[in-house]
């Protein structure tokens, strides 16, 4: 498996541990709808939370939360639309990414933003 891969399974696996700690229940993992997949998802306080979690080595390029995009950020929203028509969820919806930045094997800062993006209907 490429390293990239294991990368973002390793932030995924942190990610899911950080919200069960701060008292998340967790959904669904790297839930798909088409071409669009959601990292986690999680249920806490009558809330959906549709979480991206991003990954890196360093930031040269940009901090981890800079690469939702507006594209991630549609498909999220219309992965987000299907799973709350199939799951019949008439509560609240948030969008959170968790940004992890390894300093090295073991060493790392977890950043949860909380209610990071609302996709604008123009990005439909």
């Amino acid at each position: 498996m490429a390293q990239h891969n294991d990368l973002g399974r390793n932030g995924e696996s942190l990610a899911k541990t950080h919200l069960e700690a701060s008292g998340y229940q967790i959904l669904d993992l790297n839930w798909r709808h088409g071409k669009a997949e959601v990292d986690l998802i999680a249920y806490k306080d009558k809330t959906i939370i549709f979480a991206e979690v991003k990954t890196r080595t360093g930031n040269s390029f940009g901090e981890p939360e800079d690469f939702v995009d507006n594209r991630k950020q549609k498909l999220m929203a219309l992965a987000a639309d299907e799973y709350i028509y199939l799951n019949r969820h008439e509560g609240e919806v948030r969008f959170d990414i968790i940004a992890i930045l390894f300093k090295n094997d073991t060493d790392y800062t977890l950043n949860h933003i909380e209610d990071a993006f609302w996709p604008q209907p123009d990005n439909l």
